[in-house]
């Protein structure tokens, strides 16, 4: 074979080389290349965090400890969304500031998820006793329909955010499939759980009222197990005090029902729940709503699950 020949062939057996090794290494990022994901809160944070396992980097994007109602997102949070492969949002009242950018964000890159349309929605209601901030409005205000956006507060609601979740991250990373659906199925075991475990302590409850001497953000917890409530507010008030007639109200419910514990949200003042407490001796505890969590839960990786768990301690309490 001439020495030409020779070194041609030579040549294009290392370029043959060199362009699988391109190919292998670019597979490789590709493989090891994670989703970056962004959820505003909570609930959204740790259904994600479940089902993408170490295949994401996930920004939350209301910061543990903090009220969630009041968020306001930076320009760097805007930025982060755009740039982001995934964004969960709750949808309802407390996200009206994303109406204001879907417009400038290019769903061919960035997949969204709002957990309100994965589950069916119920209207915001006023029961008994309760004050509602927008009594005093126009009438044609009070016809406006507003839903509830506390739709993570149901296990089996929670569930089936997961597997839309889940869904999802398979089209963004199909060669991820089997993780994404395995994360998904274990994680989903442990709400069922909780679920059943619900149901029963529901079953063998004494009573099957409850008293939140606070807002009240868990219709579709309550309608769940098929429970009654009273509160001092909706689920989305801004209002921390309570008149004298809605106290009154509590007071006489909790003593005529000989109710033994009256709850409060977590990152409440409690104010209302120890004041209706002092009149009747029943014992105040508090129920987690999982709106958020604070700084050290969330740096000691506490999720929706453990969250759950701990209020089966509480729901007994109170249902004694």
């Amino acid at each position: 074979m001439k020495k030409s020949t020779k070194i041609i062939i030579s040549f294009v057996a290392i370029m043959v080389l060199a362009i699988g090794a391109i190919i292998g290494i670019n597979n490789i990022t590709k493989n090891h290349e994670k989703i970056s994901i962004v959820a505003t809160n909570f609930p959204a944070y740790d259904f994600a965090r479940a089902v993408a396992g170490d295949k994401a980097d996930i920004k939350l994007l209301i910061k543990p400890g903090a009220e969630t109602h009041d968020f306001e997102p930076t320009p760097s949070d805007i930025i982060d969304i755009k740039n982001s492969k995934f964004f969960v949002y709750t949808g309802g009242e407390s996200d009206e500031w994303i109406e204001d950018i879907l417009s400038d964000i290019d769903v061919k890159k960035t997949k969204l998820i709002k957990m309100m349309d994965s589950v069916e929605v119920v209207e915001e209601e006023t029961v008994e006793g309760m004050e509602h901030e927008h009594e005093h409005e126009h009438e044609e205000d009070e016809e406006e329909i507003e839903y509830d956006e506390h739709v993570w507060t149901s296990l089996k609601n929670a569930q089936k955010i997961v597997n839309k979740i889940k869904d999802e991250l398979v089209q963004i990373s199909p060669e991820h499939k089997d993780d994404f659906e395995k994360n998904a199925e274990e994680y989903n075991e442990k709400l069922n759980k909780l679920d059943k475990e619900f149901e029963e302590i529901v079953e063998n409850g004494n009573r099957k009222v409850v008293v939140f001497g606070d807002r009240f953000p868990l219709r579709y917890f309550i309608e769940d197990y098929g429970l009654k409530y009273f509160a001092a507010f909706s689920g989305c008030s801004e209002q921390t005090e309570a008149s004298s007639k809605t106290i009154a109200f509590l007071v006489n419910k909790v003593k005529s029902e000989k109710i033994p514990v009256v709850l409060k949200i977590e990152m409440s003042n409690g104010n209302i729940a120890r004041t209706i407490a002092e009149e009747t001796g029943a014992k105040v505890l508090t129920f987690n709503t999982a709106h958020n969590v604070s700084a050290d839960d969330f740096r000691n990786g506490k999720t929706y699950a453990k969250i759950m768990e701990d209020n089966l301690v509480v729901l007994k309490e109170a249902l004694k």
